[in-house]
């Protein structure tokens, strides 16, 4: 709520200025609202702090026909819209009126609720609209210059905020990364595997990628992501896709599971390796490469669409959409560990056997 004063607000302000109408509005900020003057029509403004409370807004005189939803992503949970949507506006309105729900927001991530409320399917009474700064006659030079600047500096944050494509783009930690195959592995192709344990809330996830140490490209190729797996579970599904025998990093965090799977059959696993800033060390690692991720990997598609550093925090990630990450992190130890082994050993031929 306390967001309104200068952005929603503000922005309503602004249009009376722009269109040559304020002289037909009252704006007050106490109570935050403005109001019409020849009809004495009010726009009210309420936040999304406390939905139910939201839901039981009213007014004394008229009828509540138009909700503006501005930056609806924020909405975690469709559940939350929905009590909305329920609840406000309600009750018989004039034959001359209608209701009407205004939904407005940058489509950071197509996971989100939205896309899949709204856009995936389409229902006869929802009319869906992309806007990009390519068409906003509101922009002058100087405006259409930021966009060109951001379109070479930043392509993903470029794709959502510029065209209006979804994904995510403010404070992603991956950017260099697609969807796509591989059609020829060769011998500079090496497999990885990484675990990270979940169960009720948290997934269990595991990751099988191909790294090209030689071209700095990762090819994701296989994943499992599932919650309440039991240990006895996960060893089945690995040991099902082939990869009972590989070498897999698994979250350190966990001994007992990990001993457990090593009895389970999963005889290489072998614990993850954590230390003072390995986190972020994991992450600067694998951005140095480039990231293709094969289309059946949606989960796996999904996190990097969404893994994004806390905001104003640009070496910490968020402690979400991470658990994919988090098993590609363990996983990639390996692959600066034979970079290192190949560096070594070639140190020790050019220093007479030698290492250094």
């Amino acid at each position: 709520m306390n967001t309104h004063r200068d952005s929603t607000f503000a922005q309503l302000k602004w249009a009376q200025e722009r269109l040559g109408v304020s002289a037909l509005f009252k704006n007050t900020v106490s109570p935050l609202e403005i109001t019409y003057l020849p009809t004495g029509q009010k726009i009210i403004f309420r936040g999304f702090d406390d939905v139910l409370k939201l839901a039981s807004t009213t007014v004394e005189k008229g009828y509540l026909c138009f909700v503006w939803v501005e930056e609806a992503y924020e909405i975690e949970h469709l559940e939350d819209f929905e009590k909305l949507d329920l609840s406000v506006p309600r009750g018989n309105v004039p034959d001359h009126l209608f209701k009407q729900t205004t939904i407005t927001f940058n489509p950071w991530n197509e996971k989100h609720w939205l896309k899949s409320r709204f856009f995936d399917k389409r229902s006869s009474d929802t009319k869906c609209y992309s806007t990009n700064y390519l068409i906003n006659e509101f922009l002058d030079k100087t405006d259409l210059a930021v966009f060109e600047k951001l379109k070479k500096e930043s392509p993903a944050r470029y794709r959502v905020a510029g065209l209006g494509q979804w994904g995510v783009s403010e404070g992603l930690i991956f950017e260099n990364w697609s969807v796509g195959t591989l059609d020829n592995k060769t011998a500079d192709w090496q497999d990885f595997f990484g675990l990270d344990y979940g169960y009720s809330s948290d997934p269990t996830a595991f990751i099988a990628f191909s790294a090209n140490k030689k071209n700095k490209k990762l090819y994701v190729f296989d994943e499992i992501y599932k919650t309440r797996m039991l240990n006895s579970e996960i060893a089945r599904e690995i040991i099902a896709k082939g990869y009972g025998k590989e070498r897999i990093r698994a979250d350190s965090a966990e001994p007992k599971s990990n001993d457990d799977l090593r009895r389970l059959g999963l005889c290489r696993l072998c614990p993850s390796v954590k230390g003072k800033d390995s986190v972020i060390n994991g992450i600067m690692n694998i951005s140095e490469y480039e990231i293709v991720v094969n289309p059946s990997c949606k989960n796996t598609i999904a996190e990097l669409s969404s893994y994004a550093w806390v905001k104003g925090e640009r070496n910490v990630p968020q402690d979400k959409n991470n658990h994919l990450m988090d098993a590609m992190r363990y996983a990639f130890y390996d692959v600066k560990a034979t970079e290192k082994a190949k560096i070594s050993k070639y140190n020790k031929v050019m220093n007479g056997g030698w290492d250094t």
